[in-house]
C-alpha cells in the first residue's frame, strides 16, 4: 500500500479509505493488509479543490 501511495503521491491513509470504499479496482484485503495490483490506475479524484460549491450552492 505504501508503494502505491508513493507512486500516486497521496497519503497511505487515503489509499486505505479508497480501498474501503471500493474505489480501487482489484484491491483485496488479506488479513489486515490491502493487496493492490501494481498495474492499477489511480481513480479520479472528484473532490472540489477550488473551494467553490457545485451547482450554485453557497451563492
Amino acid at each position: 500500500m505504501s508503494e502505491i501511495a508513493k507512486k500516486w503521491k497521496v497519503n497511505p491513509r487515503t489509499i486505505q479509505v479508497m480501498c474501503l470504499k471500493g474505489k480501487i479496482q482489484g484491491a483485496e484485503k488479506i488479513g489486515n493488509m490491502w493487496m493492490i495490483p501494481a498495474e492499477t490506475e489511480r481513480p479520479v479524484d472528484k473532490r472540489v479543490k477550488s473551494g467553490k460549491y457545485i451547482k450554485g450552492k453557497g451563492t
